[in-house]
């Protein structure tokens, strides 16, 4: 199983090194759009983003948006004491992140945490994903920690390059609601 899935990051992880910057700018963009028009976007009050790498959609834009409508927005944040992630609030980006544990943006020690039940939206990274609802993520599991604790909709983010017909999974692996790509809302 280790194998497959190491096998599979390895498949797709060169086709997104395919994509032009310029590409991925337009495809972020289109994948934006469809985000913020979809009603499980407009419903959502509380919503948790991640901070994208460099080889992942840009839904960042997207922050600012939905703290303009009035929107709750939450990012993960490790905690190196239970080796997990927990959902805390962020105001304002320009002063409430900071760098993490693995070098990616979370919220600083003085942002409030909310239990992840209270979640109405989650937009979660992955390196792949199958139109099952099952993701492949980086391998440490945190994400399916997460994931496993939550009831709101869960949302995968993703290039079309990374839709793969399926993904090899484990009892721990927990499935997604729907997946966002630059050319489809893909209800689960």
């Amino acid at each position: 199983m280790r194998d497959l899935k190491a096998s599979l990051r390895s498949q797709v992880r060169e086709n997104l090194k395919r994509i032009s910057p310029t590409q991925r700018e337009h495809d972020s963009s289109r994948a934006r759009a469809i985000l913020e028009q979809h009603p499980i976007w407009q419903q959502a009050q509380t919503i948790l983003f991640f901070a994208p790498l460099p080889d992942e959609l840009d839904i960042w834009p997207s922050l600012p948006v939905a703290l303009a409508t009035g929107k709750q927005v939450f990012l993960p944040r490790f905690m190196p004491h239970t080796n997990s992630y927990a959902a805390c609030q962020v105001k304002i980006p320009d002063t409430d992140l900071t760098l993490g544990q693995f070098g990616i943006r979370e919220p600083s020690e003085s942002c409030p945490e909310i239990p992840l039940n209270r979640l109405d939206l989650l937009l979660v990274p992955g390196v792949a994903f199958d139109l099952h609802g099952r993701r492949l993520g980086r391998g440490k599991g945190f994400y399916d920690q997460l994931l496993a604790a939550v009831r709101g909709k869960t949302c995968g983010v993703a290039f079309d390059e990374q839709i793969v017909t399926e993904i090899p999974v484990e009892p721990h692996d927990v499935l997604l609601n729907c997946i966002l790509t630059p050319s489809r809302w893909i209800q689960l």
